[in-house]
């Protein structure tokens, strides 16, 4: 036999009649162990070069304050581990990950603070296959003494939003609107000072926004766009010149004038909306000079044509659309009298009520959430105002200060109800919609960089990302990324 078969046969001998066992570990020092349990008290850390086959794991009593996602892979055949009597305020998360074969785990006589850093353990306490010992919260101080196990995680609110600078476009502006153009978002500001509405797309491969189009609009207050089919319309609505309709007849095309817009009753708009009547789009213009008046406009044909006009001689600050009762209705806010509400009857906008309690209101906005109706009054002078729709009249329900005030705008992103407060004199503030309550509670303040004299806010959604821009009048637009954090992690 040559030696290569003489060194095959001595190896296959080694060990023979013996299973193979992996190699057995030390006893930490502090330790007490016998063939499958381990027992380690006043141990000032975690111990380490266990058994890989350990059965029991007693940790009590040691200097161990916290410890890390992981900290058990090395023993994953534990049936029972103890935690008890420790210095531990929380676990992290994945603690027990590997730890397949538990039947029992000992948390008790530790200090737990049960913020949101526990949440994760309660959810997992009820899809494990073992019993838990869990102990008692040492803090925050309402929930002292509760055990563990009695705690709702339904209760914990762990999700928390921010918004942080993401990008700076270069000149002021008095609005900005979101749309969709050929399936990818679109936004446009209103630039007066630099005399153009400028529509911003997606750069891909720069990941920021760019230029795609402008249209000459000198003196705009308002750039409102409106999309049917593969046409683009923007309605640029002006202070001096005429307002303006623009239009796009296809993607590859560039926008164009279309036509002059009421250029007797417009002489001085000041906000556009958009609107859908009778299956018909519609644009409403209000107008604040005391010889013109808000102007109703809908299709007819190839453009957009006087509908009726609203409210003249009391100089309009500000149209907001709405839906209320399952009819088309219209807010109108002066500068000489409470806001006023019209209700669409008979192909035009009849008067139905005002709105007491809301002296010197220059703008509207609305939301809706659970079911009810919103409304957001943003008051220069005094306080700024949300009311509640009750089925016949807007009912005052908050009022936040707002020194300064030209816009109070409420969006939805994402899961969040938020309203943002822009003032000339302070940091405009952002407020989320407290479900429970029902009431505006205060987010962050939006900066650095602090918005300077901001007037419209918008939020669009691309490649996943959420934005926030606010359109300002005495500087740059700036844009805001919208984050969610897990405080639970």
């Amino acid at each position: 036999m040559g030696g290569a078969g003489i060194l095959l046969l001595l190896l296959a001998g080694v060990g023979v009649g013996e299973a193979w066992r992996p190699p057995k570990g030390k006893c930490p020092l502090g330790c007490s162990c016998s063939k499958d349990s381990a027992l380690c008290e006043g141990s000032p850390d975690l111990p380490e070069s266990f058994a890989p086959t350990l059965l029991s794991l007693s940790l009590v009593r040691t200097g161990v304050t916290q410890l890390k996602a992981g900290s058990f892979l090395r023993v994953p055949s534990l049936h029972l581990l103890s935690l008890a009597n420790n210095h531990l305020e929380t676990l992290p998360r994945f603690l027990f990950r590997g730890l397949e074969t538990l039947t029992h785990v000992d948390l008790r006589g530790n200090p737990f603070q049960c913020d949101c850093r526990v949440l994760w353990l309660l959810q997992w306490i009820p899809t494990v296959n073992a019993s838990v010992g869990t102990g008692a919260c040492a803090g925050p101080a309402a929930l002292a003494h509760m055990q563990l196990h009695h705690l709702d995680p339904k209760t914990f609110k762990c999700r928390a939003i921010e918004l942080s600078w993401f990008q700076t476009v270069g000149e002021s502006a008095l609005g900005v609107e979101a749309f969709s153009y050929q399936g990818e978002p679109h936004v446009v500001l209103a630039q007066p000072f630099a005399g153009r509405c400028l529509i911003l797309t997606w750069d891909y491969s720069l990941q920021r926004f760019r230029q795609e189009e402008e249209l000459s609009a000198p003196s705009v207050v308002s750039c409102k766009p409106l999309v049917l089919g593969p046409r683009l319309f923007v309605l640029a609505a002006r202070l001096w010149g005429g307002s303006q309709l623009w239009a796009r007849p296809g993607p590859d095309l560039r926008l164009a004038p279309l036509q002059a817009l009421a250029p007797r009753r417009l002489l001085r708009p000041n906000d556009a909306e958009l609107l859908w009547l009778d299956g018909q789009p519609c644009f409403v213009v209000a107008d604040a000079s005391k010889a013109g008046s808000t102007t109703l406009l809908c299709r007819d044909g190839p453009g957009f044509y006087p509908r009726q006009s609203l409210h003249a001689w009391h100089r309009d600050t500000d149209a907001e659309a709405l839906e209320l009762d399952g009819r088309p209705h219209l807010l109108l806010a002066s500068a000489s009298q409470r806001p006023v509400l019209f209700h669409w009857f008979g192909g035009r906008f009849e008067r139905r009520t005002d709105i007491p309690e809301a002296e010197d209101v220059y703008a509207t906005r609305h939301f809706q959430a659970s079911g009810d109706v919103f409304l957001c009054l943003t008051r220069y002078i005094g306080d700024s105002m949300v009311m509640r729709w009750d089925g016949s009249m807007f009912r005052p329900l908050q009022q936040l200060p707002s020194r300064g005030a030209h816009v109070f705008q409420p969006l939805l992103i994402a899961k969040d109800q938020l309203a943002i407060l822009g003032s000339d004199f302070a940091f405009s503030q952002v407020f989320r919609l407290e479900p429970d309550r029902g009431l505006l509670e205060p987010l962050q303040e939006l900066g650095p960089p602090a918005l300077v004299a901001p007037r419209a806010f918008a939020h669009i959604t691309m490649a996943g990302r959420r934005f926030l821009f606010a359109a300002c009048f005495k500087g740059p637009t700036q844009i805001y990324q919208h984050h969610e954090l897990d405080l639970s992690a």
